[in-house]
């Protein structure tokens, strides 16, 4: 390696760092609120309902749910799996952890954890299900995340998605207008520029992670909610 090189990982490490503290610090802050929202915004519980159901989990199953926030998939992706499964939330938050391991403690869930870590780098070797829910729009490079996560899973495992995009269609795109302000709102750090760069970027992200999904899987159901703005894909890893 050159020491050009070395100058150029060493900056790109440390950039990579700062916007790791951007978003935990960005989200600590605001955990609470993402909370209310999570939990209580109209429609939204029956969405998580059919992304659970998408993840044809079956009683005894591990399931691990990455970027899980504050635990508003808790419940569900639990009662799947029933007592003798396991669900494992990671987030890469520790103001979202806290929220999330109250939750537990309040239901008196034993076979509910949450771990430290990043979706990236999931600090899990094995499990049979893997899920995200609003997570693919902040990766970097998600394409390669999901192949990980099919990776984790392994042929027969199962990788459910739930996203965020602009909608397409004829009643939704009305309130892109609306709706690229609030994903705007939601970066952990604000330029001008971002107004109009976001959207596009989400709507990339979104693509390239429902894309490598079906490259991965068999068997995927796909379908969009919410005016075309929630996208839910599901597969069996081949």
């Amino acid at each position: 390696m050159t020491d050009g090189e070395g100058d150029h990982r060493e900056a790109t490490d440390a950039a990579a760092a700062d916007g790791v503290a951007a978003t935990q610090s960005f989200y600590s802050r605001w955990a609470q609120l993402y909370d209310a929202l999570a939990s209580h915004t109209p429609g939204i519980g029956g969405l998580r309902a059919r992304a659970a159901d998408r993840l044809q989990l079956s009683t005894g199953d591990t399931v691990v749910e990455m970027g899980c926030g504050t635990g508003a998939n808790f419940s569900y992706l639990r009662e799947r799996v029933g007592p003798e499964g396991a669900v494992v939330g990671v987030d890469l938050t520790p103001g979202m952890l806290g929220p999330a391991r109250a939750r537990i403690n309040r239901a008196g869930w034993a076979n509910v954890h949450v771990v430290a870590g990043d979706a990236t780098r999931p600090p899990v070797t094995d499990a049979d299900a893997v899920f995200a829910s609003f997570v693919s729009g902040m990766l970097g490079e998600p394409a390669t995340v999901v192949d990980d996560w099919a990776d984790l899973v392994g042929p027969g495992g199962r990788v459910g998605l739930l996203d965020l995009a602009r909608s397409t269609s004829t009643l939704g795109r009305p309130v892109n207008a609306l709706f690229a302000g609030l994903v705007f709102a939601g970066l952990p750090s604000k330029r001008p520029a971002d107004a109009l760069a976001a959207p596009r970027t989400l709507d990339a992200r979104v693509v390239a992670a429902q894309r490598a999904l079906r490259d991965r899987c068999r068997d995927v159901t796909y379908s969009t909610h919410a005016l075309g703005f929630a996208r839910l894909a599901a597969g069996t890893v081949k």
